[in-house]
């Protein structure tokens, strides 16, 4: 890992945290093979040191009802900062868009939206996406199914 000096009980910390984001620190410290306090203690430095951003759940999306997933490639009529800026303040009030990433190359935004259905990503995209100030096309990517998803990053403990 670049730009941050951790040793092997961090990577460990981090890797066990990152798959199960519930362990209990009593879990946590047996498996990095220190006691509890010093353990706490690596995670909150980890956490104020900004190598842990945030704890979440992994919901599932078609249990609650998003059926729908597309990836949409965005390209905006101007890139200078502000308008860019501007762009990705617009996406961040949107939930249904889950992710925004800024590209190089002909697309400028790949977007990750999910919808109920294909009639609700319709409406998303003809009234919210299409007409937003500065976006001159939009190219809809629907996906199938997705075979891994896995948050973060691979974490090597040796």
């Amino acid at each position: 890992m670049r730009g941050v000096k951790l040793d092997r009980i961090d990577r460990r910390i981090l890797r066990d945290l990152q798959d199960s984001g519930r362990m209990t620190n009593v879990e946590l410290a047996r498996r990095a093979q220190i006691s509890a306090p010093p353990c706490l203690r690596r995670v909150r430095a980890l956490e104020e040191g900004g190598v842990i951003k945030g704890y979440h759940a992994d919901l599932n999306s078609a249990a609650l009802g998003f059926n729908v997933t597309v990836f949409a490639h965005v390209g905006l009529s101007s890139q200078a900062e502000h308008d860019l800026k501007a762009f990705e303040e617009l996406v961040n009030s949107w939930p249904q868009v889950r992710e925004c990433h800024m590209l190089a190359g002909e697309t400028d935004f790949l977007l990750k939206i999910v919808s109920e259905d294909w009639d609700s990503y319709q409406k998303f995209l003809t009234t919210k996406l299409t007409t937003a100030p500065n976006v001159s096309h939009v190219k809809s990517a629907l996906a199938i199914r997705s075979a891994k998803h896995l948050p973060g990053v691979p974490v090597e403990v040796e």
